[in-house]
């Protein structure tokens, strides 16, 4: 059995920070709730998956071998987190003029290519709601069998008020809720109640629907959740994440629905992320209309891993303020940190060296941050420690530095110098200082280097003469 290293989590179930102590010994099982793919997900939900990710490379760093499983919503998701209004993919397949299986594989394919330009390891299990339908209906079954589902004219609905723990994540105040109600119940018996099944209306046909002994229709929202993660990890598995939008309707839902069907404890660790705001204090959404998208990003000419870069330097259960500005200053943080990565590799002699756990104290407190709820904005400091440090040989520093990458994923491996394709302009412009400098004439030389620095170049004077590179 390969030893683990303590790790420590802030689980909002309990509102505290635990240490984590997993159903298997050294191995994780972990659920992330994935996307609803009726358009392309913004930076504000891509946070969230960076946050993922990084607490699943900070756990495999930490010795533990990580089976995760990440849904994808292709199916089901009503405007209204209350069962109303109308299917985001049917409304956006409606806009598109394509169907809604057009529009899912769509922006699937989308999301799967923004996690790649992120350097976001793929889940191991990624699995769609529209594949799993029969293992929905068999959770609602289960769950009517045992007495807390009733029917409405519009669907399946589970009875909130049949579950003593419901709201327990969120610590809701279900009698302040219901007492305080301000909207029209229709059918439902509690405000809280929600869809476990929905029927088609009608006098519509669907691009998406399914026979049910209920009625032909589609899953509600929450069943998929639940369903598909107790599929692949067991009726208890070891940690869920998420955004914290996520925590009083959805998460609390997955949780009813679990529990009641098996009677066990459904997560042990929840861990969620907070959101992105801009500088205004407004929430990043599609309904806003201030949505920027990573390839938005691309668009404009940043590397989206400085974006990653920007998420890192603050911690996950922290809002991360978000402004051009702010994003400037992380891509020009960004492309010095590539300056120095190629700098330490282009000083080493020979073949570079692979990431090495050595001794040291930047190491050390490295993984003590780490291991600590996630603490990647010490832990950037760490790395940068690495980097300043004199009596660290190139190579001793690129090794420390592929093994803090495990974590934070900046891809220092393929951080290389990009060839430069020099206009007729730049190269008279690089002779012409090279002229002046072998006259020893410094002033002409220092005015050509400083007319090539304003054009975006830096110059690198080597032993077979001068190399231009970009800023």
């Amino acid at each position: 059995m390969v030893k683990v290293s303590k790790f420590f989590l802030f689980n909002t179930l309990n509102r505290e920070v635990e240490e984590l102590k997993p159903i298997h010994e050294g191995k994780i099982s972990m659920y992330t709730c994935g996307p609803t793919v009726y358009g392309r997900a913004h930076i504000g939900n891509m946070r969230t998956y960076i946050n993922s990710d990084v607490l699943k490379r900070a756990l495999i760093f930490a010795g533990y071998e990580v089976l995760q499983v990440m849904n994808v919503t292709d199916v089901g998701h009503l405007t209204s987190d209350s069962d109303e209004g109308d299917d985001k993919l049917q409304m956006s397949a409606k806009k598109e003029k394509v169907s809604s299986w057009d529009v899912a594989k769509k922006y699937t394919d989308y999301f799967f290519e923004d996690e790649k330009e992120l350097n976001i390891i793929r889940p191991s299990i990624v699995c769609e709601a529209t594949k799993h339908i029969k293992e929905q209906i068999a959770l609602v079954k289960k769950l009517e069998v045992k007495g807390f589902t009733y029917k409405t004219s519009d669907g399946v609905y589970f009875d909130t008020s049949e579950f003593k723990d419901y709201g327990k994540l969120a610590k809701l105040n279900i009698e302040g809720l219901q007492a305080g109600k301000r909207i029209e119940l229709g059918e439902k018996k509690n405000k809280t109640d929600f869809a476990l099944w929905k029927f088609s209306k009608p006098d519509e046909k669907r691009d998406m629907e399914w026979d049910s002994p209920w009625g032909i229709g589609f899953p509600g929202w929450h069943i998929e959740c639940s369903a598909m993660s107790m599929k692949y990890l067991g009726d208890t598995f070891d940690i869920h994440t998420g955004g914290i939008d996520h925590i009083p309707i959805h998460h609390t839902n997955e949780i009813a629905q679990a529990e009641c069907a098996t009677g066990k404890q459904f997560v042990k660790y929840w861990v969620h992320s907070e959101f992105l705001v801009l500088s205004d204090d407004a929430k990043m959404s599609k309904s806003l209309g201030n949505v920027l998208t990573v390839n938005t990003l691309m668009e404009k000419g940043y590397d989206p891993l400085a974006f990653r870069l920007l998420c890192l330097g603050t911690h996950y259960r922290k809002r991360l303020l978000f402004d051009e500005n702010i994003l400037i200053g992380a891509l020009n943080t960004f492309n010095s940190l590539k300056s120095k990565i190629i700098e330490i590799k282009s000083a080493i002699k020979g073949e570079l060296p692979e990431a090495k756990t050595v001794s040291g104290d930047n190491l050390k407190k490295f993984r003590e941050s780490i291991f600590n709820d996630i603490n990647t904005s010490v832990a950037l400091a760490e790395m940068w420690g690495v980097i300043r440090e004199d009596s660290l040989k190139p190579e001793e520093k690129y090794s420390l530095l592929l093994e803090m990458d495990k974590v934070l994923g900046l891809n220092f491996e393929g951080m290389v110098a990009e060839k430069v394709v020099l206009s007729k302009e730049m190269k008279s412009l690089l002779n012409e200082r090279e002229k002046f400098r072998k006259e020893k004439n410094w002033k002409e030389a220092d005015r050509i280097r400083d007319e090539i620095l304003s054009k975006g170049f830096t110059i690198k004077d080597t032993s077979v003469g001068p190399e231009l590179v970009k800023k």
